[in-house]
This record gives C-alpha cells, structure tokens and sequence, in this order.
C-alpha cells in the first residue's frame, strides 16, 4: 500500500476505516485513529473540526470510493468480463483477506450503517452515499456486459447486499462458506440477465 505517500490527513481517513471496519463506530476512538495513522493527536482538530462524525463519515466516503475502484481492477482482471466473473471476484477479494488474515475485518461502510443510529444522521447519509457510489461502477459494468439498463442498478443492488450479508455471515460463522455459497448461487442469475445476441 502506498502508506508514505498518504499525507497526515489521508494517513487518519484511511485508519480510521480500517479501525472501523474491525471494530465499528462506538469503539473506534479519535486517539485511536491518531496511534494507527502515526498522526499526532493534536492533528484530529486541525484536519477534523467536525469531530469524531466528521471523520468517520469522511473514512465511510473513502470505503465507497474504494469499493467503486475496484470493480475496474476486478473487470481488468476477467478474461472473460461476466456478470458471474465480477461477483465471484468481489467475493473474492473477502474470501481471500479470510483465509490469510483471518475474520477480524468487514465493510466499514456496513459497519457504520449498523452503527448510524447512535451516530446521527450524517453518517446514515454518508453510508447511503458511499454505497452509491459503489453500486454506480457495478451497474456501469453490468451494462457494459450486456445487462439491460433498466436491471443493471438493481441486479448491482442485489450483488452488493448479497456480498454484505454473507461478509456478515462469514465473520459470524469464522468461515467462507457463505461467501462461496452466493457465488454458486447468484452466479447463473446475474449471466442470465445478459441479452442474448441471438
């Protein structure tokens, strides 16, 4: 990861959602945020005058940004771009991080939904955007592969809350099985929503 090159206040934003994708909202502190990013604590208020909710719902952005890039990375990845292919991938990518490092991590944009009631509604409407902004590359994909553009947000829709309920469900049961069981299941639905050129 290009750490060194994150200025002070990139270095906060991106522990920040990784504190909160381990640990969730309520038990991610300000000073905890400061330790990880190696970021002197006085730093928080500088870059952060809206607090704690600014910066979570600020790491919430950068999570659904992230997610966002990625469909482009997965799609590069795909010899054969299909709906199914990209799934799998996504899925992947948790399955993978399960396997080597273990099921301490999920979605901080998850993390910070479940967590949004104590929060405000800030960070319910920052949730709500970085999801967006997820789901966007995904249905662009989608119809990029030949899914009707009337189906591609929902079918995007539907792999994105898939994928976040068998994360959930992984790290619940300490295994990927939940994850390989949406990629088998949900696979022949996406490829059968692609137009037939015939």
């Amino acid at each position: 990861m290009a750490e060194s090159r994150r200025g002070p206040r990139e270095r906060m934003v991106f522990s920040a959602a990784q504190l909160i994708r381990r640990d969730g909202v309520g038990a991610t502190g300000m000073r905890d945020v400061a330790a990880h990013a190696g970021a002197p604590r006085g730093s928080l208020q500088h870059y952060f005058p809206g607090g704690k909710e600014q910066l979570v719902n600020e790491a919430v952005g950068w999570a659904g940004r992230y997610a966002g890039k990625r469909v482009t990375r997965f799609l590069a990845g795909l010899d054969q771009p299909t709906p199914s292919g990209l799934f799998a991938a996504m899925a992947a990518q948790w399955t993978g991080e399960y396997e080597t490092e273990g099921f301490v991590g999920g979605c901080p944009v998850a993390a910070a939904t479940v967590d949004c009631a104590a929060t405000g509604t800030a960070t319910r409407e920052a949730a709500a955007a970085a999801f967006a902004t997820w789901r966007a590359p995904v249905a662009e994909a989608l119809t990029g592969m030949g899914v009707p553009a009337a189906r591609a947000d929902s079918l995007a829709t539907l792999m994105i809350s898939t994928l976040e309920g068998a994360i959930l469900m992984a790290r619940a049961e300490e295994d990927v099985r939940p994850l390989q069981a949406v990629v088998r299941e949900l696979g022949p639905l996406l490829d059968a929503a692609v137009r037939s050129s015939g």
